[in-house]
């Protein structure tokens, strides 16, 4: 694949990482408590004009903040 191409993917998937994980965080603060608690996470991924659905799906424990 070429340069561009490593470089926009790249750029995309930081971008979904940064602000996945910026909105976990919220809703877990706005959660409460959620001290071991577990979560199911899923993330579905598809892609306008090619014929992609990819799922990838996951656990997130919480945790006491302090």
């Amino acid at each position: 694949m070429s340069e561009d191409f490593n470089m926009s993917m790249r750029k995309f998937l930081k971008q979904v990482g940064v602000t996945s994980q910026q909105a976990i965080e919220e809703a877990m603060r706005n959660a409460g408590d959620t001290d071991n608690k577990t979560y199911t996470a899923k993330v579905v991924l598809t892609v306008d004009g090619l014929d992609l659905e990819h799922v990838v799906t996951g656990e997130i424990t919480g945790h006491r903040d302090g």
